[in-house]
């Protein structure tokens, strides 16, 4: 069920692999820099998919969460690097469920990105960890209790403004026509904000909804 629900999560178009089709398989531990992805939880809820996800999409007041942790190059991306790919502790999955709130996705980001690192899944895993404690969330998306109405430039100038070093230049933003979905953030193999490169994904809408986290 839950393996489920990471397909449709694809099939939104929620990674970065979809939004490019530059993606191919490459060899462990061979990229550039990462992105880190954040999903705004309550835009996902508001999905068929999330509908069908009780582990995020239940009462716990879920605001950004990671989607994932995507070895790039500076064109393109790897995914699916071992395959079949390792097996992934059970123990692991259980410990990151605080950031990233469903089985289903966890397995799934470790068969197509986390197998592109080169690390061990327990390393991986905690470099996700350290991944998100290096980006401050701006305090107006600390959890808000009602809907935010934002415009993209709005949120990267906010995400700008709480994390030193980040530029313009090292943020994407990706709607859908009325929610914001995800931020996504670039990162080099050390976790320092640097440029992004590539085909970022498109937001065309110049105003965006931000559903308001659920129950606490």
């Amino acid at each position: 069920m839950l393996r489920t629900i990471a397909v449709s999560i694809l099939a939104l178009g929620l990674t970065l692999g979809e939004a490019t089709p530059q993606r191919r398989q490459g060899e462990p531990g061979n990229f550039d820099y990462y992105v880190l992805a954040l999903s705004w939880s309550p835009s996902f809820c508001e999905t068929p998919a999330g509908a069908a996800s009780p582990q995020q999409c239940g009462r716990r007041p879920f605001a950004f969460v990671v989607h994932g942790l995507w070895p790039q190059f500076e064109q393109g991306f790897p995914e699916a690097c071992q395959v079949p790919p390792p097996r992934l502790d059970h123990r692991i999955v259980d410990g990151m469920l605080d950031l990233m709130p469903a089985r289903g996705l966890i397995f799934h980001e470790w068969d197509a990105h986390g197998t592109c690192s080169g690390l061990p899944a327990r390393d991986y895993f905690d470099l996700i960890r350290q991944a998100r404690a290096a980006v401050t969330i701006p305090p107006e998306y600390s959890g808000p209790q009602a809907p935010l109405t934002v415009t993209p430039r709005e949120v990267v100038d906010n995400f700008i403004k709480a994390n030193t070093g980040l530029t313009s230049a090292g943020i994407q933003i990706d709607c859908d026509r009325t929610r914001l979905r995800e931020v996504r953030i670039c990162l080099t193999r050390e976790l320092a904000f640097r440029d992004c490169t590539g085909r970022p994904p498109v937001c065309r809408s110049a105003s965006l909804v931000m559903p308001p986290t659920r129950g606490q």
